[in-house]
């Protein structure tokens, strides 16, 4: 308990130069595989703390890597700066107002993300080296989770080769131990060729590779009556093939994003999809190609590491929000639907209390939400390394991820103090692997058994190189 008191007051020693950085990747917000802005901060501080720097992890122009201390286990905490495209947002303000510029926003929190997984990765540094301890903890900073998949990109090449554990967290409304289920996906996009001719004109000399993208929508459509209720497919239409609605299209591309419980579920998810897309082009007399844009591996758990990671919570308690944070919440939950903050209760699986606007408790480690899941390129690092992650509270209570109203959340004091707060959960879980050999050796051992049953295979085609023009 004294040692991880210790800790705990070396993250707020540091706490302003992080929060800095926080606010100062928020307002330049990129996209995945853009974040140069953001990874030069990130770069800039490790250097500052004095780690050892890596850059270009993995040949990504946008990841970096940090690390202290010598000799002993390798502690990896993970960091992510991108952002999402139409979520621009004044912060501080509980309407729309988005701000002049390319429209881009900090919509999922991964501003603070990076920050506070960097905090804790500098509070173990100042830990090992004020006590001559022998341990090493490394910051990754990882860009792209939002459609990118470069930890899995970082997996294929090594880059966590060394590591014994791997922790991480991410922005939420309540917290607690993130519950360890997530989706596999891939990303896929469908491009269709066919034949331009006049439409008016000469309608039977075109061949529209606009019809065959609706129709491969129509059939996935009727396909989703028939497959795995926890599975999701989504898509978005790349190019229509022009505005010129008097002339056939020859071109049209859609993007599929398919997600599964686990990776055979998503395999023959794919190939039923693939399937689809070639009846499309058959009907329409088309062409079809198909290209792999990314894909992640579902979360495994690790059971050690997340009674670890408990123990931290319930010892430290919930953030200490205040009467002028909940005042803030309040106006943002105002914005929001009874639907909405009802259903943050029932994700964490704890009761609905609709009078509380901020988390003021742990969310216990045995409760079980509702099975509505995303997915996570943390997926990957997890099934190469026992990966532990923390949900962080840092906005009201029914916000939803993604939306101009997480954006307008990523500078206020609430979050500041749950950026802190979840900063010191992560440190004290890395100082207690380093200091119980056993928690170690657990931890090590329920992930061998995991990988002996049932083998990493990374879902990335082996010649897929990481998508780093995928916002250009």
């Amino acid at each position: 308990m004294q040692n991880t008191e210790e800790i705990w007051r070396l993250v707020d020693a540091k706490q302003d130069e992080f929060i800095a950085l926080s606010d100062k990747v928020w307002g330049t917000p990129e996209l995945c595989y853009g974040e140069f802005e953001s990874c030069a901060a990130h770069t800039a501080m490790l250097e500052q703390e004095g780690f050892r720097v890596t850059r270009n992890v993995a040949g990504i122009p946008t990841a970096v890597m940090g690390e202290a201390g010598e000799g002993g286990p390798v502690i990896a905490i993970l960091g992510e700066y991108d952002a999402l495209p139409g979520l621009s947002q004044e912060a501080g303000v509980a309407e729309p107002r988005p701000l002049p510029g390319n429209g881009y926003g900090h919509g999922c929190g991964h501003n603070l993300l990076g920050s506070a997984s960097m905090l804790a990765a500098t509070a173990v540094k100042d830990y090992l080296a004020k006590h001559n301890l022998p341990g090493r903890v490394r910051y990754y900073g990882c860009p792209a989770e939002e459609g990118g998949a470069a930890k899995g990109f970082m997996v294929r090449e090594g880059a966590f080769k060394d590591v014994d554990i791997a922790i991480s967290w991410h922005p939420a409304s309540l917290s607690g131990v993130n519950e360890p289920h997530s989706l596999a996906n891939t990303r896929i996009d469908f491009s269709f060729t066919g034949r331009a001719s006049h439409a008016a004109a000469a309608p039977h000399l075109g061949r529209s590779a606009l019809d065959a993208v609706e129709l491969m929508n129509v059939g996935v459509n009727y396909m989703r009556e028939h497959m795995p209720s926890d599975a999701r497919i989504h898509y978005a239409m790349l190019d229509a093939g022009g505005i010129a609605p008097n002339v056939v299209q020859a071109f049209a591309k859609v993007r599929y994003l398919i997600r599964a419980r686990n990776l055979p579920e998503l395999t023959r998810l794919i190939a039923r999809v693939r399937k689809i897309a070639d009846g499309a082009a058959l009907m329409t007399e088309t062409s079809v190609k198909t290209q792999v844009v990314s894909a992640v591996s579902n979360l495994l758990g690790n059971t050690p590491l997340e009674r670890a990671m408990h123990d931290n919570f319930v010892r430290l308690g919930p953030p200490p929000f205040d009467e002028e944070d909940r005042k803030f919440a309040r106006e943002i939950q105002a914005t929001l639907t009874e639907e909405d903050i009802e259903s943050a209760f029932r994700r964490a699986g704890i009761p609905y209390r609709p009078d509380v606007p901020l988390c003021d408790a742990i969310v216990p480690l045995e409760a079980k939400g509702a099975a509505m899941v995303g997915s996570t390129d943390v997926g990957d690092v997890s099934w190469a390394v026992p990966t532990v992650q923390a949900r962080g509270a840092t906005y009201a209570i029914g916000t939803p991820g993604h939306s101009w109203q997480l954006t307008a959340q990523g500078k206020t004091a609430a979050s500041h103090k749950g950026l802190v707060h979840v900063a010191k959960i992560m440190a004290g879980t890395a100082l207690d692997t380093l200091r119980d050999p056993a928690l170690l050796e657990a931890a090590k051992a329920e992930h061998a058994a995991t990988m002996q049953r049932t083998p990493y295979v990374c879902p990335l085609p082996p010649d897929l190189k990481p998508p780093v023009q995928m916002s250009a």
